[in-house]
């Protein structure tokens, strides 16, 4: 048996494998891959201690990091399919698409996924100009007419990534202001190639033969349906947090969210703590990620070695 099994290959996960690596504790660590969420990204610009680096790369550098610590047993790639209470020996079963572990504690950082619009011709134009990557697909759109559709930051850099590339390029939202950065604001309106921002829109279909041809919503406050030609719909509307597997032993709000003592890092579930996007912390950043794993990762030690 484990003492800590680590679930995510995130910056929170890969935090807290390093410190309970550190703390000599016999720790196995399962993902997927490495880098998160933002493996996708091409410029990170807030990383602390990175002027500028690409998902990619931080995914790099975090592996390494990783992989140089002692006391660290690593199962990568692997996919987490279950988390189950081992009540004979008062620990957790871990069951994954290769093997079933047991580990003494978990800590859970598995992060979250893009979230679908859920209207018609979604899915249908799905990689026909249906987009969730700007990082990934802005080059296959060069000389086109294309929509952003997301109020946060999110939103605002794909409009960044498109510039380059884009013809014309929309922003639209649901609400009457938009939720990111002023600065990213003021950076997109310098380009000719952004058209405008289209507040209080709600999104009802997407239109198209064997490619998107145009986007249908409404304007909230006319109740008037509009149509807006373009060749490419990105989706940039927040994130699904993947606490599926865990739910039934903690407790989670009503956005799927793991909820966490924000001291410790604990759960509802005395042996489980969680970090990163698939909890209730109201910040996704990676850097608050990594913090919020390394205070679990402490919380872990205390947990397992002074009984505390």
């Amino acid at each position: 048996m484990y003492d800590v099994a680590i679930l995510g290959g995130g910056p929170a996960g890969v935090a807290a494998g390093v410190y309970t690596a550190r703390k000599k504790l016999n720790t196995l660590f399962i993902a997927r891959e490495f880098g998160g969420q933002s493996i996708i990204s091409d410029n990170i610009q807030n990383w602390i201690g990175e002027k500028s680096i690409s998902g990619l790369e931080l995914a790099k550098k975090m592996e390494d990091h990783l992989r140089a610590q002692e006391g660290i047993e690593i199962k990568v790639p692997e996919k987490v399919l279950e988390v189950g209470e081992d009540k004979e020996d008062s620990g957790f079963i871990i069951i994954t698409d290769k093997d079933e572990y047991q580990a003494r504690a978990v800590i859970v950082a598995i992060g979250a996924r893009r979230r679908k619009m859920e209207i018609p011709g979604e899915k249908k134009f799905d990689g026909k100009g249906v987009a969730y990557c700007s990082t990934c697909d802005a080059p296959l759109f060069k000389d086109k007419k294309v929509v952003v559709v997301g109020g946060g930051n999110a939103g605002l850099e794909a409009v960044q990534d498109l510039i380059p590339y884009a013809s014309e390029i929309y922003l639209l939202t649901r609400g009457e202001s938009m939720r990111g950065d002023q600065v990213t604001i003021d950076e997109i309106h310098k380009s000719s190639k952004f058209k405008k921002i289209i507040y209080n829109a709600q999104v009802q279909e997407v239109l198209g033969d064997q490619f998107v041809s145009a986007l249908k919503y409404k304007d909230k406050k006319t109740d008037q349906e509009k149509i807006l030609a373009v060749d490419g719909v990105f989706v940039e509307i927040g994130a699904i947090p993947n606490s599926e597997i865990i739910k039934d032993l903690v407790d989670t709000n009503e956005r799927g969210e793991i909820i966490i003592d924000h001291k410790t890092g604990a759960t509802s579930k005395k042996g489980i703590w969680a970090a990163g996007d698939v909890t209730d912390e109201i910040y996704k950043q990676n850097n608050i990620s990594a913090g919020d794993a390394v205070k679990a990762a402490l919380s872990v030690y205390n947990y397992l070695l002074k009984g505390k």
